[in-house]
């Protein structure tokens, strides 16, 4: 498991972190006040900071690591230690499909927003979906201590969920280009989304 370990850290994780860091970066307006829910380290959103004019971020974890690349807050896993309001954009980057209270932590960033939510996370359509998720879930995670109830969802479900909170689809994106060749034939296809939500 070391060795896989290595090689995710080295080969994977990089690539990933660049990848979303410059997509968020892309969607996030000038000036943003934004809120990254299930922030881990916050390297991500320190790099969308670097990325982007006048931006200042802060995170929540309900696991707060020692060294953290931004602000972090501890918080409950659902309710937002925040007024209403009090962001201009909140980022879920792999965070919905690690809890079962996706609704509440969604009807939550739409009462802190302003004007988005941005949400990496997964779309367990096509052959071996859930499976191949649940290997890269335990790869990258389980040696965090993250949960991993693994809730993915389909799209169908997704928009279900986002139209009960009428959060509207800017944008569905479903070519996100988180692997080199050839790992992306099998751990890419369509099972990473990133999608806008206007609130």
């Amino acid at each position: 498991m070391k060795i896989l370990d290595d090689f995710h850290s080295t080969q994977i994780f990089k690539r990933r972190v660049k990848v979303l860091s410059t997509l968020i970066a892309s969607r996030v307006p000038q000036g943003a006040r934004i809120l990254d829910v299930g922030a881990g380290d916050g390297l991500i959103s320190n790099l969308v900071k670097s990325k982007t004019s006048d931006t200042s971020v802060e995170g929540v974890d309900v696991l707060v690591r020692e060294n953290t690349h931004i602000p972090i807050k501890q918080f409950d896993g659902i309710h937002l230690p925040y007024p209403s309001n009090s962001f201009d954009v909140v980022t879920f980057v792999d965070v919905l499909h690690h809890t079962h209270n996706q609704k509440e932590l969604l009807e939550e960033a739409k009462r802190v927003s302003k004007k988005l939510i941005l949400i990496k996370d997964h779309n367990s359509d096509g052959f071996l979906g859930e499976t191949t998720l649940k290997f890269m879930d335990d790869v990258g995670n389980k040696k965090h201590g993250v949960a991993l109830p693994y809730v993915y969802l389909n799209k169908t479900q997704w928009e279900k969920l986002f139209e009960g909170l009428s959060l509207k689809i800017m944008q569905w994106e479903k070519h996100i280009g988180l692997y080199p060749f050839p790992l992306n034939l099998a751990f890419d296809r369509e099972l990473h989304v990133f999608v806008t939500l206007s609130v």
